[in-house]
């Protein structure tokens, strides 16, 4: 018996010292799950998810954070109480973001542009919105013009320089970043030529717009302050001298008191074009019309988004019937690429006034002013218009 015990006992230890010998620390009894780096890669926002920036580009406070470093920036200046008729326009800067969701930089290259304006060396960002008070104009307008010029007074991102007339251009010689501005109702321009002079002085200004906005005041105008609306601030600029007189607007097609309105326009300093010349000269007249009115001079592009015709983009201040389409807006703007582009805007969007009865309308604004303003960024990019591609199939280009 006791040998038969001292057997069982020596067969138990051999038993135990198997179980210990494979058994592994106690850390590591659970598995470690994958993470989502290691299995999906990088966490990449949808078109319909993420922070909401322009084209889901990089977002910086530049206006505080004085590291941001860019060489374009989009500003949103969301503001709209300088308008005559429907507000609204406060909410534009968000409109337009909302409506690059579909845009990116991974996806930005063009067929019409032959390029993609992220690649081009520069560096884009949204740099926000400037936080400007909703009570008081006065304030307002020096809020806009100090953010602006805080901006415009940074050194570029770049190395070298990424635009050829740049330094030319400035009064110190000194290559500047370019701004491309959410509106915000179009009175926003008054404060943006007042920091433009100060670095490039008088500009010329390419218009887009159904009115002249030229005016001189307003019935009830009684105070310095009431003159400024967005009907009246190139009237403004043209007494502070801040625009060229070699500028011009493009889609007119509003109601005047008569011919004095084209009287007092063109002692403004502006030529025009109107809508119904589309049809009566073309896209190329309209093209050569501007780029010979503007030629070598600064220029700054300010594109009401009421051009464009309220049958295809509804979401406006003041709307008028008769209008041009988005896609002849957008080849009349190809066919500028190349002009002294000191900065550009896009103005006017209300999103309100696109949630009418029927959900297909939802958005279609802000939609078209996101890929206009993707346009705006192929423009700064580009040396001259790109060349229209040629059709595919045995077509001859002389053909075409």
């Amino acid at each position: 018996m006791a040998w038969k015990r001292l057997l069982q006992f020596a067969i138990s230890a051999i038993s135990v010292k198997t179980v210990f010998a494979h058994q592994v620390p106690l850390g590591d009894t659970i598995e470690q799950p994958e993470t989502w780096l290691s299995k999906y890669g990088p966490q990449i926002d949808q078109p319909f998810s993420g922070p909401l920036s322009f084209s889901h580009m990089t977002y910086s406070r530049c206006l505080e954070d004085e590291s941001a470093q860019f060489d374009i920036a989009v500003l949103g200046m969301p503001f709209d109480t300088g308008t005559s008729y429907r507000p609204g326009a406060r909410f534009g800067p968000y409109a337009i973001r909302s409506g690059s969701r579909r845009q990116r930089e991974a996806r930005g290259y063009s067929l019409a542009w032959d390029n993609n304006p992220y690649e081009q060396g520069s560096k884009i960002i949204d740099c926000g919105d400037v936080p400007i008070i909703p009570f008081d104009n006065v304030l307002a307008m020096d809020q806009m013009e100090v953010a602006y010029s805080t901006l415009l007074n940074r050194p570029i991102a770049s190395s070298q320089s990424v635009w050829a007339k740049g330094a030319q251009l400035a009064k110190d010689g000194r290559e500047r970043p370019r701004i491309v501005s959410l509106g915000g109702d179009h009175t926003i321009v008054l404060p943006i030529l007042r920091a433009l002079n100060k670095v490039y002085g008088p500009v010329s200004v390419i218009h887009f717009d159904a009115h002249l906005d030229t005016w001189n005041g307003y019935p009830g105008t009684v105070t310095e302050q009431s003159r400024v609306t967005h009907g009246t601030f190139f009237y403004v600029a043209n007494e502070e001298g801040l625009v060229s007189n070699s500028s011009i607007h493009a889609g007119i097609r509003c109601k005047l008191v008569g011919l004095g309105d084209i009287d007092n326009d063109e002692s403004v300093g502006f030529h025009f074009i109107t809508s119904d010349d589309i049809d009566d000269h073309g896209i190329p007249a309209i093209i050569k019309r501007i780029r010979e009115r503007v030629g070598d001079t600064p220029v700054y592009l300010s594109l009401d988004i009421d051009v464009i015709d309220p049958g295809l983009a509804p979401a406006t201040g003041t709307p008028e019937a008769g209008g041009w389409t988005s896609r002849e807006v957008k080849r009349i703007i190809r066919g500028l690429a190349g002009l002294n582009f000191v900065g550009a805007d896009i103005v006017e969007v209300a999103p309100v006034y696109d949630n009418g009865i029927h959900s297909f309308t939802a958005e279609i604004t802000g939609t078209a002013a996101a890929d206009l303003v993707h346009d705006f960024l192929s423009m700064f990019m580009s040396q001259s218009p790109p060349t229209p591609h040629a059709l595919p199939g045995s077509w001859p280009r002389d053909e075409l």
